[in-house]
């Protein structure tokens, strides 16, 4: 089990807050959702009296709960100062999701937590925030201030990705960038942010789960997993290029109907640095690839130990299966 069944209780009540927030009414209504949604997930942070553990979740309570209080002061100033309101909820959203310029705690906390609970925090934590900005999207001067969002959390996700080998903070930095597609989705339509952000949630959960199950957290341990072969090298370096968005794997979809939508609108600007982010956060994922092509070469690989194949390849692929399906894509324009 990946959580005790003692835990599925917050994992249900995490989920329910999280429907509370997306189907509230009123602001005040969200704020309860959101509420219940962060006092759930810290006791699935701290499964052990781990220092570790400890110290994410106090980060993470204190910057949902700052969060928290500009939120529901802003709401509160809604009736009276609807633009300056819609503005700083905004931003009470934004910092907890951890986008750019309030993306300070979001890899520092994901240094701290186990693989599950990173796939929690990248995913579904997000949806009730992201909904609520969906939400705000009546005004257009909103909408340029969370483009320019966008723009700062593509960089960010980008650059912050260099000379790390923890994959904990490669996997923070990867979120942070990919939330700047959807930032940007969110600004044009809801169909292409839902359609992008669980599409980002399988890919997530293929590499999460690889990674739980041979317990690593460094390219380093990666390298001299026992579990590791040859096979279980190329699987993973193909969830990291699904995941970077290189045709023709499933990460790319949602990219390219953004892009396509961009260009149509003519915002040629945000476009072109959402492109350079991706360029250089392919560039990190290779790194790591090549790294693997290098050891697992049999000419360079004689002074390694043997690679044992306790974990199942099937399972392994089972797992990965969905990032393979975009090479089924150009069969639906030939049929």
């Amino acid at each position: 089990m990946i959580f005790p069944l003692s835990y599925l209780f917050f994992l249900l009540t995490l989920t329910m807050g999280s429907i509370i927030s997306i189907s509230s009414t009123s602001w005040f209504g969200a704020w309860i959702g959101l509420e219940l949604n962060l006092m759930s997930f810290i006791p699935l942070i701290t499964l052990k009296m781990n220092p570790l553990f400890s110290e994410a979740a106090l980060k993470y309570f204190l910057i949902q709960a700052l969060g928290s209080l500009i939120f529901i002061s802003s709401s509160f100033l809604f009736l009276s100062f609807p633009y300056f309101s819609m503005l700083t909820i905004f931003m009470a959203l934004l910092l907890k999701l951890g986008g750019a310029p309030f993306h300070f705690w979001f890899p520092q906390v994901m240094e701290g937590l186990k693989w599950p609970q990173i796939f929690l925090l990248s995913t579904i934590q997000k949806l009730a925030p992201m909904t609520l900005i969906s939400y705000l999207m009546t005004n257009q001067m909103l909408i340029k201030i969370i483009i320019i969002s966008a723009i700062l959390s593509a960089l960010v996700g980008s650059l912050g990705g260099f000379n790390v080998t923890l994959l904990r903070k490669i996997i923070a930095f990867s979120s942070i960038n990919h939330l700047s597609w959807m930032l940007v989705a969110v600004s044009i339509s809801d169909l292409s942010w839902l359609i992008y952000f669980f599409i980002y949630t399988f890919i997530l959960l293929s590499i999460t789960s690889v990674f739980h199950t041979l317990q690593v957290f460094s390219i380093s341990k990666l390298i001299q997993s026992d579990q590791n072969s040859p096979f279980h090298m190329f699987i993973i370096s193909l969830n990291f290029l699904s995941l970077s968005g290189l045709p023709p794997m499933t990460g790319f979809i949602p990219k390219w109907i953004i892009i396509q939508i961009m260009m149509n609108l003519n915002l040629f600007i945000p476009l072109f640095f959402l492109l350079f982010s991706a360029l250089i956060t392919l560039y990190f994922y290779l790194r790591i690839i090549i790294m693997f092509i290098l050891l697992f070469n049999p000419i360079l690989s004689y002074n390694m130990k043997h690679k044992s194949l306790t974990s199942s390849p099937s399972s392994l692929l089972f797992k990965s299966s969905f990032n393979f399906m975009g090479l089924l894509l150009p069969l639906y324009f030939i049929l």
